[in-house]
């Protein structure tokens, strides 16, 4: 196999990078709803990165099911790489895989477990929140909310398992933008998403012309436009922070962020 586990890479590891080095990113799919789809969506978000270019790339599943330890352990194409972990050592091996380069780190979380789920929120750089658009599943967006709200992380709503042509997807969207951020593409309930995952593949390489790999293609282009976002209005933070004057920044040469750049945050 191709791909690398990682057994607990907190262990031994140097700790958080320098200012200025690239610091991995961490991506929670996160619903207290079961059967919401994260897991799928977890691997297809995290194969998406690896393909882009965009790895090296980690995947972490902390729900006790082990569904998606098991697909990884079933792949056989190259990346993503799997990192063992508990909740008691995630911080630890968190900062492990920051010291060994990785660029993105994608966490699967249980359902119905808030202390688990809020755990992981407390790391994440962005949460994605994937949704049906069902009754039962709208009625549980609060609890999930409540959780990232108190994280103060930001979130990301993904329609998922979706029939575009549908009234209810449609009102489903519009609900859950009262709430927050909705992801501008819906993931669309097709057989071959699933069942692309039986031999730990997806459905980008089962299926790389389908309309299903398209929207993957789209919604990771999205959270990465949105994860680079924030990762310069953070270091655009830390500099001012370390910036010297009386009241004002005084950041200069290379360090000093383009006005491009600081519209990008906006």
């Amino acid at each position: 196999m191709h791909n690398r586990h990682i057994d607990h890479p907190g262990r031994g590891g140097k700790g958080l990078p320098a200012l200025g080095a690239v610091s991995m990113q961490i991506v929670a799919i996160c619903s207290q709803k079961g059967g919401s789809g994260k897991t799928t969506l977890s691997g297809h978000l995290a194969v998406q990165a690896h393909l882009a270019g965009d790895g090296p790339i980690a995947l972490v599943d902390c729900d006790p099911q082990g569904s998606l330890a098991a697909w990884w352990n079933a792949r056989e194409l190259p990346g993503p790489d799997f990192a063992r972990t508990t909740l008691g050592s995630l911080e630890d091996d968190i900062a492990g895989l920051r010291s060994r380069g990785f660029r993105y780190l994608f966490v699967d979380t249980p359902p119905a477990a808030s202390a688990a789920i809020a755990r992981v929120m407390h790391f994440a750089d962005l949460i994605l929140v994937p949704t049906r658009p069902s009754p039962h599943d709208l009625r549980a967006v609060r609890a999930t909310l409540d959780l990232a709200e108190r994280a103060g992380r930001p979130l990301v709503f993904v329609v998922n398992g979706a029939n575009a042509r549908s009234r209810l997807t449609t009102d489903a969207a519009v609900a859950l933008s009262q709430h927050g951020t909705v992801a501008p593409v819906l993931i669309a309930q097709k057989l071959i998403m699933a069942s692309s995952m039986i031999d730990g593949r997806t459905v980008m390489e089962t299926h790389p012309d389908s309309q299903s790999a398209q929207e993957i293609v789209t919604l990771w282009g999205y959270v990465r436009d949105r994860l680079v976002k924030i990762a310069n209005r953070e270091a655009f933070l830390r500099r001012r922070v370390l910036s010297t004057g009386f009241g004002r920044r005084q950041i200069e040469g290379e360090d000093a962020l383009p006005a491009a750049e600081l519209g990008e945050m906006a």
